[in-house]
């Protein structure tokens, strides 16, 4: 059984082939993050790249946290799984010879991210997932089904318990279940991600007591559309590598003299630094008039229609931005085959915790991850067999529960304490609050499995993580101990 649809969910059940494979999904096939992808996906394709590359680039980013076996899967594999993503119909931009273009984002040495429809990646890749998933004979799909809870009949997990959108109880057995439930965005009032990003699969994964790693580790997209929309739309990485600038109401391009890369400084660091200047009451623009100009309709139409739909033309004027909570590098914790702690269990995508991003992730590296340790995932699943599985007594006494009522309020609650408080700058008496409000909000919920339910316990766990770290690193800072730990003294949770 697959718990989500997103790349690293449908990868994985396609690959479990010939066993038959349950796919549950919140909402449409192909839906969650994976199609408001702008960016690429990152691959040492070129002549002039190397996975080593790759991989020092991942792990100059990630804050000294990387799993070096991870890290070496993931750059190693990469050009093997851009093959497989061609052989699936995925079509990458190429120039008039022929050959797939390749773009510099972030935090990258080389140009080595592929695009297509210029920022509509994540939304190509899906169109070719769900083609095959709904072409394979053994992957079956329940649609608009909210998975409550995993059963676990002993250390055991052996099934998923979920509610569909029409009040119907679904009680399902299996003896592998991959959680690919996607990230936590939706917990943050300024976000990128869609309404359905709830944390589910971590809150569902943490009630079962599976093993979480790297909580704490928010990375917050400096780029997002600042015109009032929620989401927030995101303007890809990929426009500042192609030459777009950030500038102050001022005409201040802060970032030079800022960092050495400029506007290609990691993410955590042009994040802060557009923090810092929204904080001072300054606002800030991204200006691709001279590096994009006429040409934006054809290299970047996905942002074009956005930005027009607001009345902005980026052809002739800047782009007004802010921060926006867009991945989490934590999440269930697991090994290069997507196993969790928990016999039965595995997790895929941003849900799951491989190691690979430390505590920063390098741009075009989410992509990567979901479709490379999504199969590794569904391999390992087709090769470990079919362990019998019974309905135990503790499976037939999951329920999901009926559906809640309006919990509206306690959402907006929970988004606007985890931004304000758990957000791109963070301090101690600031997570403490966070933890309490969030604990306050958990007793006003119902007992049944929500949405909302699972926000605040998410929501809580980030919040203590940070709090338990004391000191700043990658993505996650705090302003009373904005440095990071000497080596040997890092301040685990």
């Amino acid at each position: 059984m697959v718990v989500g649809s997103g790349i690293g969910g449908l990868t994985a059940a396609l690959a479990m082939a010939p066993r038959r494979v349950l796919v549950i999904t919140k909402g449409d096939p192909g839906g969650g993050s994976t199609p408001w992808a702008q960016g690429g996906i990152a691959a040492a394709v070129a002549a002039a790249d190397s996975p080593a590359d790759h991989a020092a680039d991942t792990v100059a980013v990630g804050g000294g946290l990387n799993d070096p076996a991870a890290v070496e899967v993931l750059t190693a594999d990469a050009p093997r799984r851009v093959a497989a993503l061609e052989a699936l119909g995925v079509r990458f931009d190429t120039g008039p010879d022929g050959k797939v273009l390749l773009g510099r984002e972030g935090g990258h040495q080389h140009r080595r991210v592929l695009h297509s429809g210029g920022d509509a990646t994540g939304a190509e890749m899906m169109r070719a997932l769900v083609r095959a998933a709904a072409a394979a004979a053994h992957v079956e799909t329940l649609p608009f089904a909210f998975a409550a809870d995993l059963v676990r009949d002993g250390a055991r997990v052996v099934g998923v318990t979920a509610r569909t959108d029409d009040g119907e109880k679904v009680l399902a057995l299996a003896p592998a279940v991959v959680l690919g439930t996607g990230g936590i965005g939706r917990l943050y009032a300024n976000t990128t991600n869609p309404p359905e990003v709830t944390g589910d699969g971590l809150a569902m994964a943490a009630r079962a007591a599976a093993a979480l790693a790297d909580l704490e580790f928010v990375q917050f997209h400096p780029t997002a559309l600042a015109s009032g929309r929620d989401p927030m739309a995101l303007l890809t990485e990929a426009l500042r590598g192609e030459g777009a600038v950030l500038v102050d109401d001022a005409g201040d391009r802060f970032m030079v003299g800022h960092h050495p890369d400029a506007e290609l400084a990691p993410r955590d660091v042009v994040a802060r630094a557009i923090w810092a200047r929204l904080e001072a009451g300054r606002r800030v623009y991204l200006d691709a008039t001279a590096a994009v100009g006429a040409s934006f309709p054809e290299r970047f139409p996905t942002v074009f229609a956005l930005c027009r739909e607001d009345g902005i033309d980026p052809r002739v004027e800047p782009v007004p931005v802010a921060p926006a909570a867009h991945y989490h590098m934590g999440g269930v914790a697991t090994g290069l085959d997507g196993r969790a702690s928990l016999p039965g269990l595995w997790a895929v995508g941003e849900v799951s915790c491989t190691g690979a991003h430390g505590a920063n992730r390098l741009a075009s590296n989410s992509l990567l991850e979901a479709t490379v340790f999504g199969q590794r995932a569904g391999e390992a699943v087709r090769a470990a067999g079919a362990p019998p599985v019974e309905a135990t007594a503790a499976f037939a006494a999951a329920d999901p529960g009926p559906a809640p009522g309006d919990l509206s309020e306690v959402v907006a609650q929970v988004r606007r304490t985890m931004w304000h408080r758990v957000g791109v700058v963070r301090d101690g008496p600031g997570l403490t609050a966070a933890v309490e409000r969030l604990g306050e909000l958990e007793g006003r919920l119902p007992p049944a499995a929500s949405e909302a339910r699972n926000m605040v316990e998410a929501g809580r766990l980030i919040a203590r993580a940070a709090l338990a770290r004391g000191e700043s690193r990658g993505a996650h800072f705090r302003s009373d101990f904005p440095a990071p730990a000497p080596p040997g003294e890092e301040a685990a949770p």
